[in-house]
């Protein structure tokens, strides 16, 4: 069976949840690492994701340290978009600010 790996970066402006694990993520940049296996008897390339995976350091005692947790492709499309809706309300909430009127 053939695997295939890739890494990225994720950033999330916001702190943020994922289904399945504990607490708040902070705001940060995360790199995500998908696997996919090629799939045989094709007559052209293809690949099926089988597993994401998310590196989250740790904190407290666990400084230094890191994790992959695994995770799903819509889990982590839902935090983003969240975390997109988030900061577009602050933007909107900080643009709706009227300046104070000069009182001289």
């Amino acid at each position: 069976m053939n695997m295939r790996s890739t890494r990225s970066m994720v950033t999330f402006s916001n702190p943020f949840t994922l289904p399945g694990y504990p607490g708040d993520l902070p705001a940060g940049d995360y790199e995500v690492l998908v696997e996919e296996e090629l799939l045989q008897g094709l007559s052209f390339e293809a690949y099926r994701r089988t597993a994401t995976y998310m590196t989250v350091r740790g904190k407290g005692a666990h400084a230094g340290r890191s994790e992959l947790r695994l995770t799903t492709e819509i889990d982590l499309t839902q935090a983003l978009r969240r975390d997109a809706d988030t900061s577009e309300t602050n933007n909107q909430s900080e643009a709706a600010l009227s300046p104070q009127e000069d009182r001289t």
